[in-house]
């Protein structure tokens, strides 16, 4: 009965049903028994999880479906929401991992005497794992009138968690996500108003408990974490939900998490400000003896990361809710190392009110240089000794409005490394980020160095991310490098350090790119002698395959057909590029199809079922007037078709796919099926004809198109070598690593 509460989505059916999304449509229409809307929009309704269930399964039209996707499906439509659906799920999750016994005992029995007997058997857990904190998450718990400011693992007897805890009384961490800390509340006893004028009166009511619409899910989660453990459901379910939400968290990639916390290097005690979904502190190479401090504005991402930190290590775990500029929740504490992504940009981070804070130490920041706040607050926070990462935008490295704080940060010796990483790094994608490395200093250095470097040689192509295993080798090395001897030789092109004095100059700029020496002229020339010798083979490559003179033939007259007539015919499938799909699939897109290019865009997670490309398949551009089709490969298939973008699945015993993307590329064939409007041309893929030709027939036309396509290539390599060619012979003339003669 409880699965009642939970609702589905029609894309959602269709994947319980293994069918496409335009079969629920069908449904919906020709059966009147289907189950009703129960939320949702008029354009895109939700459904009864349970009687969607039930209909499918008295049609014979329910798929076995995967305990993964069921889970999911049952948190995604969780009444309350999927963030307090993750929350209880993780709770439940964090009770199998460290009492399991306990998790069996709660469970056995209906839903009703689990949800009743949870919060309890959570207590268990929560309490000694993540102490306040309980309070928040955890059923019958204080979280209903405010828990402390901070929340950790550590036992009252240890004094630094009890001068924390006493030094910040007033931070509330109770969530403000509705439904977060409500159906956690105690369960079975609701208090009857009172009449107006009368005493209030306690009256026990025999409510269900709070927690029932989640048994079903907890279970769920339960059979998973047999199949494949605790922390592994607990990061697919936590990705799937950033997955469907990309718009709505900022992420710090995993293998940039790793190298931060490569730089903070060991540390007893880690603390993040900003923590977000954790991505940092999971970084961090834990032990049993360790502390993990998290904090963050949004109460929810708070809960989570303190769940994923007590899933993922045995080391102490104290997370706080609450902005860590304007109300931190460890004001006495020293860690060993910060890691810090924070919010970029911001101007609302607290100027006004913070203006004689004690933490600009460095000099008070101006509206405009939020991060140079977080830089501080970070140092602030920082041991004598301790180091502090903070991945920053490039602009804080060269805004004169932060000119003097970073000329303090460097004559004082906090800022050791600038380390501009490659496009692609991180979000923003479009934009080399920085990562900062800083020390809180014993003792002013006697002459100081500063480790600037740019790895932006190691960038990937499209959307696919930097080499980061040559980023993490490159970066470490120099680093540690570094580290050792307090200066570092230079590496043209990629590393130096230099003297502070060097850059205390009116900007203080201190962007790596402008400081670096250019590559050695050796490497340069090189580098163009091999961009030349590959231009070559590559001209010599496109005179073999220039096509043969062609033979004069008289103009054919053969019976013409349309891709529209094709695909009734059954000849052919026609699909349209969708608004959505999965956020981690590679989305082919227009602009790819124009440049014969892989795979570069992305989609936004939606209900809408993505249309995936397949070997043999013929990708055909709607706008923009050019006669382009695209026979996909291997190389291309199974990524998500983009829009404005109209695929045609050729039957093979019909059609053969060369032949197909031949003809549809014809000037005139294109200008007869165009439209025009306003100055936008647009494409009629189902006006496009084909001529009606004996298979053996289109496979000799096929040949000669495919032919043509690989000599169409081979001139599009030639050009972009050509272009390499000449780029890196003007800059080796202009900054003197190419002689002249």
């Amino acid at each position: 009965m409880q699965d009642q509460a939970t609702e589905v989505t029609a894309a959602g059916i269709a994947r319980l049903a293994g069918v496409g999304r335009a079969a629920v449509s069908n449904w919906r229409r020709r059966h009147a028994d289907f189950p009703k809307p129960v939320g949702g929009t008029e354009t895109s309704p939700s459904f009864a999880l349970a009687e969607v269930e039930d209909w499918l399964r008295k049609q014979g039209k329910l798929a076995e479906v995967p305990l993964r996707e069921r889970v999911w499906q049952q948190l995604a439509g969780h009444p309350e929401g999927p963030l307090t659906a993750l929350v209880h799920a993780g709770c439940a999750l964090l009770l199998i991992h460290e009492r399991p016994t306990v998790w069996l005992e709660a469970s056995a029995g209906s839903d009703e005497r689990l949800a009743r007997l949870l919060p309890t058997a959570l207590e268990r857990v929560l309490t000694p794992r993540l102490g306040e904190l309980a309070g928040v998450l955890m059923p019958g718990g204080g979280g209903a009138s405010g828990g402390g400011a901070a929340a950790g693992v550590n036992t009252p007897e240890d004094p630094q968690a009890v001068n924390e805890r006493s030094a910040n009384p007033g931070v509330n961490t109770t969530p403000a996500t509705p439904g977060v800390n409500a159906a956690l509340a105690a369960p079975g006893v609701n208090r009857a108003p009172a009449a107006p004028g009368a005493q209030p009166a306690d009256t026990v009511v025999d409510t269900p408990p709070p927690l029932l619409p989640s048994a079903p899910l907890l279970r769920g989660a339960a059979e998973l974490a047999a199949e494949s453990g605790a922390r592994q459901a607990f990061e697919f379910l936590l990705g799937r939900h950033l997955d469907a939400h990309p718009r709505q968290y900022t992420l710090t990639p995993s293998e940039l998490a790793a190298l931060m916390a490569d730089l903070a290097g060991p540390a007893r005690s880690v603390l993040d400000p900003a923590c977000g979904t954790g991505a940092l502190l999971r970084a961090v190479d834990t032990r049993p003896e360790q502390r993990l401090h998290a904090q963050d504005s949004a109460p929810d991402l708070a809960a989570l990361t303190a769940l994923r930190l007590a899933l993922h290590s045995r080391a102490g775990v104290r997370a706080a809710a609450g902005d860590a500029l304007r109300a931190d929740a460890f004001p006495e504490l020293r860690a060993d190392a910060v890691l810090c992504h924070p919010p970029f940009n911001e101007r609302n981070w607290g100027h006004d009110e913070l203006a004689y804070d004690p933490r600009w130490e460095y000099g008070f920041p101006a509206r405009t240089e939020s991060e140079l706040a977080w830089v501080q607050h970070a140092l602030a926070r920082l041991t004598d000794g301790g180091t502090a990462v903070l991945l920053m935008p490039p602009a804080a490295a060269s805004r004169r409005s932060g000119r003097r704080i970073r000329a303090d940060l460097l004559r004082r010796g906090a800022l050791r490394a600038v380390l501009a990483l490659p496009v692609g790094a991180a979000p923003p994608y479009n934009i080399p980020l920085h990562v900062w490395v800083l020390r809180r200093p014993e003792r002013s250095p006697a002459s100081p160095e500063v480790l600037l470097m740019d790895t932006g040689q190691f960038a990937g192509e499209g959307r696919g991310g930097p080499d980061w295993a040559a980023v993490r080798d490159a970066v470490l090395d120099a680093w540690r490098a570094f580290t050792r001897a307090g200066r570092l030789a230079e590496q043209p092109g990629l590393a130096r350090s230099m003297p502070v004095i060097e850059l205390l100059d009116d900007d203080v700029d201190l962007a790596p790119a402008r400081h670096l020496p250019p590559p050695a002229v050796a490497d340069g020339a090189e580098q163009l002698a091999a961009v030349r010798e590959r231009l070559g083979e590559t001209l010599r490559l496109t005179t073999d395959l220039t096509p043969p003179a062609a033979d004069p033939a008289a103009p054919a007259r053969w019976p013409l057909t349309t891709i529209g007539e094709l695909a009734r015919a059954g000849a052919l499938v026609m699909r349209n590029g969708g608004n959505g799909g999965h956020a981690r699939l590679p989305v082919l897109t227009d602009t790819d199809v124009l440049t014969a290019t892989t795979p570069s865009g992305t989609l936004p997670e939606s209900d809408e079922e993505a249309v995936l490309t397949e070997p043999g398949d013929v990708v055909v551009p709607v706008l923009g007037g050019g006669s382009v089709a695209r026979v996909i490969e291997e190389a291309t298939a199974g990524a998500a078709l983009g829009r404005n973008l109209v695929l045609l699945r050729p039957d093979r015993t019909a059609l053969d796919p060369w032949f197909l993307a031949g003809f549809l590329r014809g000037t005139a064939n294109n200008r007869q099926a165009s439209s025009y409007a306003s100055t936008a041309t647009r494409l009629d893929v189902r006006r496009l004809q084909l001529p009606r030709l004996p298979l053996e027939e289109q496979r000799r036309y096929g040949a000669r198109f495919r032919a043509l396509d690989e000599f169409e290539r081979a001139l599009r390599h030639a050009s972009r070598l050509g272009d390499h060619l000449v780029r890196g012979m003007y800059d080796g003339l202009t900054d003197g690593t190419v002689a002249p003669d």
